[in-house]
């Protein structure tokens, strides 16, 4: 049974990135015998789980990160829900957990957003972003896939991933971690591929810079992603990224700048691309902007380059205008202000 509740009213000013989180959350459960039971919204509260829950010790959690914005009209507009479900299953059939339909997905979101909204200010830099995720529930500690599951949705006010305007960012270059192997789940969105980044990153940080850039894991030559990000690099008139090995997180994103880029007029290519080459072309001034994007980052300038071989600079180390052009482009989709004929914007129920 879907369970009413009264919306927010509370408008979140100041939310950073990632804890200010909106009032309500809904939650479902599966089992073999039933399957999914009814989405219900209740209160964000605390959970009750038992120490030997599957989902704890054996990493059967998946999850997926959207966003909803608030439109130029005041009406709320969710980006792209139905990509983000297809995904979401995907990552559930690599884990062997059950798949929630789309239309289960996306109705949920709907709720919760009709719900929450009021927690949103008209501070066009802020989102609402939501969080839906399902984790193995029974409690045994054999090896083997639950046969239980509870899916839940919740959602935070976010401001800017990197703060308020951000200008470049840092990068660090990673020789000593790899993020993902082939036939492994590099691919897909699930708990697992995060925590083991955390080293990583903090070695990043250490050098001052706000992420680490991953190189593959057989031959630790060529670029794949950055931090939890897919990325982005300018070559003139020509947009280029890594191309899909299998390794990287197909970004809902990335796709949107794909289609963005060569409707803009640039040339957009898929490539494999050498950390040598990388550095080679930033040097000549053949690259000469690289950008980072994702749901959280949405489009961040790259302007330094920490690595063991050699620091470079990428152009003047500012934002190109390339990038800003791109991120202008997909912000005024966000809210409203640009044609979308793809229909990516799904207006949300009021």
């Amino acid at each position: 049974m879907t369970t009413t509740l009264e919306s927010s009213t509370t408008v979140i000013q100041n939310p950073g990135h990632g804890e200010a989180f909106t009032e309500h959350m809904i939650s479902m459960e599966w089992t073999e015998a039933t399957g999914w039971s009814a989405p219900e919204m209740t209160p964000l509260q605390n959970l009750t789980i038992h120490p030997g829950m599957i989902g704890l010790h054996y990493g059967q959690v998946a999850f997926e990160g959207l966003k909803a914005h608030r439109r130029a009209d005041g009406a709320m507009g969710v980006w792209r829900p139905g990509d983000h479900a297809l995904r979401f299953q995907r990552s559930c059939r690599r884990l062997a957990m059950p798949e929630l339909p789309v239309e289960t997905f996306v109705a949920a979101i709907d709720q919760l957003i009709s719900a929450d909204q009021g927690s949103l200010s008209d501070d066009p830099t802020h989102s609402i972003y939501i969080r839906p995720m399902i984790f193995a529930t029974d409690v045994s500690l054999m090896l083997r896939p639950s046969r239980t599951y509870r899916f839940l949705l919740m959602a935070f006010v976010a401001g800017g991933f990197f703060g308020e305007n951000t200008e470049s960012v840092s990068v660090h270059v990673s020789h000593d971690y790899t993020r993902a192997f082939p036939g492994g789940t590099g691919d897909v969105k699930i708990a697992g591929n995060y925590a083991p980044s955390f080293l990583a990153q903090r070695e990043a940080e250490a050098a001052g810079c706000a992420q680490v850039v991953w190189l593959d894991a057989m031959e630790r030559r060529y670029l794949e992603e950055m931090g939890g990000m897919n990325m982005f690099l300018v070559r003139g008139d020509q947009v280029v990224t890594p191309r899909l090995t299998g390794t990287l997180l197909p970004g809902v994103t990335r796709n949107t700048l794909l289609t963005l880029a060569e409707r803009l007029g640039y040339q957009v290519a898929e490539e494999r691309i050498t950390v040598d080459r990388w550095r080679q072309e930033c040097l000549e001034g053949t690259i000469t902007e690289v950008f980072a994007c994702g749901t959280a980052a949405v489009v961040t300038p790259v302007g330094q380059v920490r690595d063991r071989d050699g620091d470079f600079t990428i152009g003047d180390g500012k934002p190109g205008p390339v990038t800003r052009r791109l991120r202008t482009a997909l912000t005024d989709l966000h809210h409203g202000l640009a044609a979308d004929p793809e229909g990516w914007l799904r207006p949300s129920a009021e």
